[in-house]
């Protein structure tokens, strides 16, 4: 374990130390305890320990009383036999041999067992252990496999090899059977009764025949491949598959692929045809107008932003302490307003920029009026054309979902790749 001065985090571990004993974890060197230096909650007139170096042996000559410590420590933690973990519980100074042959000596052959006995004589102040360090030999730490984690089948309770899952639809569909004993003479009514319940059974188990057959071919106990295949999807697309579930088992897996993905595009259709819609109204034609007016659009919600917000602000304090509106008052907001409209920002001077010559000049004028650095712009690139090599396909809500900066450059730099051809809806 290494130890810092909590003051001037010089290295304290090897030499003498101060530990406050009001504050947690608190250890300063000699230089600074003896300046008195306070920092946070401590104060120079708390209590404290001094803590010595347990550099000095206490069984065997090589062996200190800090490796003693923290070699029961290792025991406690890992067990004993684990000499391995136990060797780097210890930082590597001893190796499992060592720790081994060194159990066996001070413990098991000790007279008052399982306690050590302190058989040698040692002078403290002579002994102390000062060039461990310089025989030390390196250790090789054996690399442990990583934590085991639930596979596919574990997480879904599906068992393979058996073909079954732990829970089975209708699990309780053999308990009414499972007591019919087999007798010489049986009744007629008890043969209907009997006949009936083992028709309810196969009816039950055609209805999970039928079940495992959907699950099977649609490849539902790959766990990790649907929470992948979810991720991907946005949020309207999630609520579409969600809803076509229950047609899934009316056709083939094929078929309602191909089902859903229509009704995914129809979606994706009337959001951009709503969108024309809203440029249409406003006058918008083309496509450049289109980028016209969402970059004017963007300039003027952030110039109007703090105005309404100041506004927001007025009209709560109105609302507790009213008070009469003035002529002036509307003066000064249609003014404000004007100010900040003429105070547009400007398109930013990317030509001294790092990676501008490996913009075509579209995109230079892209980066340009969304205020956008070079080396931005072609990371933006680059992961919006993966993932929609990926998935086939990429929505507006997707690309915000997937570009975590202003939603409006998003929307721009989205329909700026679609008028290139570079992704489709």
């Amino acid at each position: 374990q290494k130890y810092h001065c909590d003051a001037c985090e010089k290295d304290i571990t090897n030499v003498v130390r101060v530990r406050c004993a009001e504050c947690p974890d608190f250890d300063l060197c000699v230089k600074c305890f003896s300046h008195g230096q306070e920092l946070r909650e401590h104060k120079r007139d708390h209590a404290y320990r001094v803590m010595e170096v347990l550099n000095f042996p206490l069984y065997e000559a090589h062996w200190g009383a800090d490796e003693e410590l923290l070699f029961v420590e290792g025991l406690e933690m890992f067990g004993l036999g684990n000499w391995d973990q136990i060797s780097e519980h210890m930082g590597g100074s001893k190796t499992k041999e060592e720790l081994d042959a060194h159990y066996k000596n001070v413990f098991i052959q000790s007279p008052r067992w399982p306690c050590p006995q302190a058989t040698g004589v040692f002078d403290k102040a002579t002994s102390r252990l000062t060039n461990r360090a310089q025989h030390r030999q390196p250790v090789q730490f054996t690399t442990r496999p990583p934590a085991s984690q639930p596979v596919n089948h574990e997480i879904a309770g599906y068992m393979p090899g058996r073909g079954e899952f732990e829970y089975e639809y209708e699990n309780e569909a053999e308990t009414p059977i499972k007591d019919m004993v087999e007798c010489e003479i049986i009744r007629e009514p008890t043969v209907r009764l009997r006949t009936a319940m083992l028709s309810v059974y196969n009816t039950a188990l055609e209805r999970r025949k039928e079940r495992k057959k959907l699950l099977f071919d649609r490849h539902l106990t790959n766990y990790r491949k649907i929470q992948a295949a979810e991720k991907r999807r946005d949020r309207g697309e999630k609520e579409i598959h969600n809803h076509l579930k229950v047609f899934a088992r009316l056709m083939t897996a094929q078929d309602h692929e191909v089902f859903v993905a229509g009704l995914v595009k129809e979606a994706q259709l009337l959001e951009r045809i709503e969108q024309l819609q809203t440029y249409r109204r406003m006058g918008v034609a083309t496509l450049k107008e289109a980028d016209e007016y969402e970059q004017h659009k963007e300039y003027h919600l952030q110039a109007m932003r703090p105005h309404l917000r100041e506004l927001h602000r007025n009209s709560f304090r109105s609302s507790r302490a009213p008070s009469p509106a003035t002529p002036g008052t509307v003066v000064t907001a249609a003014t404000a307003t004007a100010t900040a409209l003429r105070k547009l920002p400007q398109p930013l001077d990317i030509s001294n920029h790092e990676g501008y010559d490996l913009l075509t000049e579209p995109e230079q004028r892209v980066c340009s009026r969304l205020r956008l650095a070079p080396r931005a712009y072609l990371v933006i690139k680059q992961t919006m054309i993966r993932e929609y090599q990926a998935t086939g396909s990429m929505r507006r809500r997707q690309a915000r979902e997937l570009i975590k900066i202003d939603v409006n450059k998003t929307s721009r730099i989205y329909d700026f790749f679609i008028e290139m051809g570079w992704i489709k809806r």
